[in-house]
């Protein structure tokens, strides 16, 4: 899955534009370098997402094209 669609899907960012701005402007790293929106996302991939000054880190725990909301945090763990 795309990097984009799965922090979106994962609703760690909440919308896909604002995804892809996030990875264009350099604040979105997989597994540790700086990652396009069309980075491939699987399994165990660690993503760091760049809020300002705040920085969070996530690991992929499960990959899925659509989720409900209120399983939308089975999909990642914060590390």
């Amino acid at each position: 899955m795309r990097l984009d669609k799965f922090l979106k899907v994962s609703r760690l960012i909440k919308r896909r534009t604002v995804a892809n701005e996030a990875c264009d402007a350099g604040r979105v790293m997989l597994n540790g370098t700086p990652a396009k929106a069309s980075a491939k996302v699987k399994q165990g991939d660690v993503i760091e997402i760049q809020f300002g000054t705040k920085s969070v880190k996530a690991e992929v725990l499960d990959v899925r094209e659509t989720v409900r909301k209120e399983e939308a945090g089975e999909l990642f763990r914060y590390l």
